[in-house]
């Protein structure tokens, strides 16, 4: 059953994801999160900052791992097939009709009307995780964040797996984890 789900939710992710990566991400988050609960919030946040870090695609990346997280090496290629077949599926069907009918202003005015609409579901997608972040730093340490980033990246340039990097290392060594290393040390020294 959960090689079905698995298939299912990624399938529908790979057929209703037009635009890329960005526009599957809160698709991934509805099917993972709010239908089959495989993992909560922070989890999925976690698995969305560590798939933008690394190189490629970022549906394939998060399929992998999430497959692979329910239901070991198999989940993982079946979570793959089931978001790259709808691609490669509609690309042959869409690619040989759609290139016949490129210049009409229908088919323009459809691209151009799903960039608001991908920008609404991210908005969405940034609120919730904002409104998450809010239980374990508050609100100031999330616009805290969320200026350094933005400057980070828009006024200076920093490459964005730089700074998740860099406020990930924040999160994992930071002054406010001082105590817990201290204290692991501590225990630690005592079992030797």
């Amino acid at each position: 059953m959960k090689q079905r789900n698995l298939f299912l939710a990624f399938f529908r992710v790979g057929m209703l994801g037009y635009g890329g990566g960005p526009s599957s991400i809160p698709l991934v988050h509805n099917e993972v999160v709010g239908k089959y609960k495989w993992m909560d919030d922070e989890e999925f946040g976690d698995v969305l900052a560590l798939a933008n870090t690394l190189p490629g695609p970022i549906a394939t990346k998060m399929a992998g791992y999430i497959g692979y997280r329910v239901a070991g090496f198999p989940g993982l290629v079946n979570a793959l097939l089931a978001s790259i077949i709808p691609t490669i599926i509609l690309m042959i069907l869409l690619l040989t009709s759609l290139s016949a009918y490129k210049d009409l202003p229908w088919v323009s005015g459809m691209t151009k009307a799903v960039v608001p609409v991908v920008g609404v579901m991210l908005a969405v997608l940034t609120w919730q995780f904002f409104q998450n972040g809010q239980k374990g730093m508050g609100w100031k340490g999330n616009l805290a964040i969320a200026a350094f980033s933005f400057l980070a990246m828009e006024w200076i340039g920093v490459h964005p797996g730089i700074v998740i990097a860099l406020l990930l290392s924040w999160a994992i060594f930071g002054p406010d984890k001082k105590e817990e290393r201290q204290k692991a040390v501590a225990s630690e020294r005592k079992t030797v």
